[in-house]
């Protein structure tokens, strides 16, 4: 059955309106139309079933016919600050993020960030980014979809540092693994938080006690989502 994520505004009194790509995606890609049935995500956890009514080109109109709980997740709530990267990199790192089960992102702009990003560049950049977390998120049968913050400095980051345990890659860490750590401190309702900004750097920042991270020269993005992020899991 098809999947789509709407905002919770887009439903309304047993109704679900759909617009923009979706509506193309609905009528002119899968050719679906009044009678057929779709699955509608809200991206926190709820799930829809649901019959179409009237499909335009502009909107399509479904009718909700059933409800599935909502999605809670066993395991813990991890989330990833990311120094932002040159180019385009950080699109893949939301993707697989996404995909690896990551509860929320915020971009880290770092003392040596070379992507910068203002006023509405800003805005849009956040918006490619959480169109890509959507799409990961159906692609992978996630049911919800994790937050994407704006950019921001290390006061954005820091504010949840009290409620969450930091992490922070270090590669002269020999004994201590991330994967043992999460087994020994992980329970109902843990909150981790992994800091990773291989080329931004790191300030000064006191933490508990290092994490490892791979060894040896490797590509930046493929370094961040591939040898660090596994493990979690």
């Amino acid at each position: 059955m098809p999947r789509f994520f709407v905002e919770p505004g887009q439903i309304r009194d047993g109704y679900i309106y759909l617009t923009g790509q979706d509506a193309v995606h609905i009528t002119r890609v899968l050719r679906l139309g009044r009678g057929d049935r779709i699955l509608v995500l809200d991206g926190r956890g709820k799930s829809y079933q649901a019959v179409i009514e009237d499909a335009g080109r502009t909107r399509v109109i479904c009718a909700v016919t059933g409800e599935i709980p909502v999605f809670s997740s066993p395991g813990p709530r991890l989330t990833l600050v990311q120094g932002l990267p040159k180019g385009d990199k950080m699109d893949l790192i939301v993707e697989k993020s996404t995909e690896l089960g990551i509860s929320r992102i915020i971009p880290l702009v770092c003392e040596r960030t070379v992507l910068k990003l203002e006023g509405d560049k800003l805005s849009r950049r956040r918006e490619r980014w959480l169109r890509i977390a959507r799409e990961a998120s159906k692609q992978c049968r996630r049911p919800d979809v994790p937050e994407v913050d704006l950019p921001g400095g290390w006061d954005q980051a820091l504010r949840d540092l009290d409620r969450a345990t930091a992490l922070i890659p270090w590669e002269e860490e020999n004994v201590l693994t991330l994967k043992s750590f999460l087994r020994e401190n992980t329970n109902p309702g843990s909150r981790f938080m992994f800091l990773s900004a291989r080329k931004g750097g790191l300030p000064p920042v006191r933490w508990s006690g290092p994490v490892p991270t791979v060894s040896g020269r490797l590509r930046w993005g493929r370094a961040s989502f591939e040898q660090k992020l596994p493990v979690w899991l």
